[in-house]
C-alpha cells in the first residue's frame, strides 16, 4: 500500500510517500480501506519530534480515517465487513489502509460523506472527553474556547451550543469572528486587537465563564483565571503557548477553580470505546439532524500530506484539513 512517513523530525518536507506492507488486524481490531483521514495538530507535534507515537502503535502519523471495513473482527464493534465506518486510531491513517480497534469505530452519520466523516473521530472524542466528561459542562454553564476556528474548537462550539451553552471563542482575525458566530459562538473575540479576559468578564456581567477548553497553556493559565467563574473550570489540551506558567494560586483556593488536562491518544482502548459509546448515544443524533456538521476547509490528496501540514501550521483556515485516497 502507499503511505506518508515521516522521514526525520523536522517541517512538512519529511513527509514522504513511501510503500508499506498492508497492516493486519490483532484480535478486537479491524483493517479500514481508508478514504479520506483527518490531520490535526498532534501529527504536526509527531513530525516535528516532540509527540512520540504509544509503544506499539504505528510509526505513520494520522489519527482518525473514515472507509469499508474489509477485514478484520469487526463483530467486536458491532459491524461486519463491508460496513463504512469513522474510526479514532492511534496512527497509521496516512495510508491506503489502517488497523483500528473495532470498539473505536463509529458508523457514518446519516446524510455525510466519507470525507466529511473523516473529520469527526479525532476531534468529537477530544472534545466530549474534556468538555463534558473532563470539565463537566452541564446546565445553564458556559464554555470560552481558545483556538475556535480550529477543527477542535469548530466542534466544540457546535456541541456546546445544540446542548443549551452560550459559547465565547478566541481566534486571530475578524474573519473568523464572523466564522465562529456564524456557527453558534455568543461571541468572537479576536485575540490580536482585544484583551480577551476583559472582553469575557464585561460581556458576562462581571461573572465569568464556567469551563475553558485551552489548547494554548502558558501565560494563558493566569488570564483564563481572571475570565473564569467561581468554582470553574480549565481543561489544558494542548500548551501551544509553553508548558510553564505563573498564576495566582490564592484565586485557586479562594474561588474553588480547578486546572486539569489530557491527552486522548495514549489512553486505553476500552476509555476510547466508552468515549464511542457516548458521541454514538448523544453527539450521532445531533450530526444526523445537521444540528452540529464537521467544518472542512479543505481536502487535498494524501501525497500532497506535507502541504496539508503546512497549511495547518500557518494557522490560515477554519476547520479541518482532509486528506483523501
Amino acid at each position: 500500500m502507499k503511505a506518508i512517513a515521516i522521514t526525520a523530525p523536522g517541517g512538512p518536507e519529511v513527509l514522504r510517500p513511501i510503500e508499506r506492507p498492508v497492516p493486519v488486524p490483532g484480535p478486537g481490531e479491524v483493517l479500514i480501506k481508508v478514504a479520506a483521514a483527518g490531520i490535526n495538530r498532534p501529527d504536526v507535534l509527531q513530525r516535528s519530534g516532540h509527540y512520540p507515537p504509544p509503544a506499539g502503535a504505528s510509526d505513520l502519523p494520522g489519527l482518525e480515517v473514515a472507509g469499508e471495513i474489509v477485514a478484520g473482527d469487526a463483530e467486536a464493534g458491532g459491524f461486519a465487513v463491508g460496513d463504512q465506518v469513522c474510526a479514532l486510531v492511534t496512527g497509521g491513517g496516512y495510508a491506503e489502509y489502517c488497523v483500528a480497534p473495532a470498539v473505536q469505530c463509529l458508523p457514518i452519520p446519516k446524510g455525510l460523506s466519507l470525507v466529511e466523516a473523516a473529520g469527526l473521530p479525532e476531534t468529537y472524542f477530544t472534545v466530549w472527553s474534556n468538555v463534558f466528561q473532563r470539565g463537566r459542562l452541564s446546565g445553564e454553564e458556559t464554555l470560552l474556547v481558545h483556538g475556535g476556528a480550529s477543527g477542535i474548537g469548530t466542534t466544540a462550539i457546535q456541541l456546546a451550543r445544540a446542548l443549551g451553552h452560550q459559547v465565547y471563542a478566541t481566534v486571530g482575525s475578524d474573519e473568523r469572528v464572523r466564522a465562529v458566530q456564524a456557527l453558534g459562538a455568543t461571541l468572537g473575540i479576536n485575540y490580536k486587537t482585544q484583551d480577551y479576559a476583559a472582553v469575557v468578564k464585561e460581556a458576562t456581567g462581571g461573572r465569568g465563564v464556567d469551563v475553558i477548553l485551552d489548547m494554548v497553556a502558558g501565560d494563558y493559565i493566569a488570564r483564563n483565571l481572571t475570565c473564569l467563574a467561581d468554582d470553574g473550570r480549565i481543561v489544558i489540551i494542548a500548551v501551544l503557548g509553553g508548558i510553564k506558567a505563573n498564576f495566582d494560586a490564592g484565586q485557586v483556593l479562594r474561588r474553588r477553580l480547578t486546572i486539569t488536562g489530557s491527552t486522548l491518544r495514549a489512553r486505553p482502548v476500552e476509555f476510547k470505546a466508552g468515549i464511542a459509546q457516548a458521541l454514538r448515544e448523544h453527539v450521532w443524533p445531533l450530526l444526523e439532524r445537521g444540528t452540529v456538521k464537521p467544518v472542512i476547509h479543505t481536502t487535498l490528496p494524501l501525497e500532497k500530506a506535507a502541504d496539508g501540514h503546512a497549511l495547518m501550521e500557518s494557522g490560515d483556515l477554519i476547520g479541518k484539513v482532509i486528506l483523501t485516497n
